[in-house]
C-alpha cells in the first residue's frame, strides 16, 4: 500500500504564523480634556459654590509656590480648558484673560522663606488653604488637585490628576501658572543673570551653571539640595576648632607666656 505522506505532512506540520505588516499598528491614546460634570453634578444637589484649586511652582529652586482657587460660571465655562502644562503659554494667556473676565478667583503666594520655614508641602496646603479663604464667597464645596485635602469649613475632594479631569481646577491651574510665571519675570529684573525669565527657577542646567556661578539670590529655596551646595561654595562656614585644638592653643599661649 502507498502510503500519501503529503496529507500527513500537512497534518502535522503547524501553519506558520501570517507574516506581520511593515506598518506596526498604532494605538492611539485618547486625551480627554478637563469637564465641567462633578462641579454640575453638585448645583444639581444644590451645593454652590463649587471651586476648584491648584497651585505652581513646587518644583522650582527659586520663586514663590502660587496658589489658585476658581469658581467658574456653569453658564460661561472656557473652552479649551486643560491642565496648563499640556497648553503653550499664547493659550494660557488667552484662556486667563478668559477666567478672570468670567469667574470668581482668588490667588495666594507662599514665599520662599515660608517653604523654608514648612517646607515645600505645608507650605503649598498654605496657600492653597488661603487661596478658598480668599474668593469673594466662601465655596460650598472644593475639588483640589492632588492627594491632600485642605483645611477649609467646607467640603473638599481631593482629586489626584484633578488638572485634567476638573474643569474648575485646570482654571485654576491657569490662574496659577500665568501669575507665577508674571511674578518670576519680575524676580528676573530684581536678579539678573540667573535667567528666571527662561526657566521660571526650575532646576535646569541653565539655572544650575548661574546658580554655581553666581551663588544662591535672596528668591532661592535655602534646603533645597544645589542650592546647599552653591551657598557652600561661595559662604563656606569656618571650621569650629575642636577640643584637642583648643588645647594645643591653650598650651601654646600659655608656654609664650611663660
Amino acid at each position: 500500500m502507498i502510503r500519501d505522506n503529503s496529507k500527513s505532512a500537512s497534518k502535522t506540520t503547524p501553519k506558520k504564523a501570517p507574516a506581520k505588516s511593515a506598518k506596526a499598528e498604532k494605538r492611539v491614546i485618547a486625551v480627554t480634556r478637563p469637564s465641567f460634570r462633578r462641579e454640575r453634578a453638585l448645583i444639581k444637589r444644590g451645593i454652590w459654590p463649587v471651586a476648584g484649586c491648584d497651585e505652581a511652582g513646587r518644583g522650582p529652586l527659586a520663586g514663590p509656590v502660587v496658589a489658585a482657587a476658581v469658581v467658574l460660571d456653569p453658564n460661561r465655562v472656557p473652552k479649551g480648558l486643560d491642565d496648563s502644562k499640556r497648553l503653550t503659554a499664547e493659550r494660557r494667556e488667552e484662556l486667563f484673560e478668559e477666567i478672570c473676565a468670567t469667574a470668581a478667583f482668588s490667588v495666594a503666594v507662599a514665599s520662599p522663606a515660608r517653604i523654608d520655614r514648612d517646607n515645600i508641602l505645608r507650605a503649598s496646603l498654605w496657600a492653597l488653604a488661603r487661596a478658598v479663604h480668599a474668593l469673594p464667597e466662601m465655596p460650598k464645596h472644593v475639588f483640589v488637585d492632588g492627594r491632600d485635602k485642605l483645611a477649609t469649613p467646607c467640603d473638599c475632594d481631593a482629586v489626584i490628576g484633578g488638572d485634567g479631569i476638573v474643569a474648575s481646577i485646570a482654571a485654576a491651574s491657569i490662574i496659577a501658572k500665568v501669575t507665577r510665571d508674571r511674578l518670576m519675570c519680575a524676580l528676573a529684573l530684581d536678579c539678573p543673570g540667573y535667567g528666571f525669565e527662561q526657566h521660571k527657577g526650575y532646576g535646569v542646567p541653565e539655572h544650575l551653571e548661574a546658580l554655581d556661578r553666581l551663588g544662591p539670590s535672596t528668591h532661592h529655596r535655602s534646603f533645597f539640595a544645589p542650592v546647599v551646595a552653591a551657598r557652600l561654595k561661595h559662604f563656606p562656614v569656618p571650621a569650629e576648632p575642636d577640643l584637642f585644638t583648643a588645647d594645643a592653643e591653650t598650651e601654646a599661649e600659655a608656654s609664650a607666656a611663660a
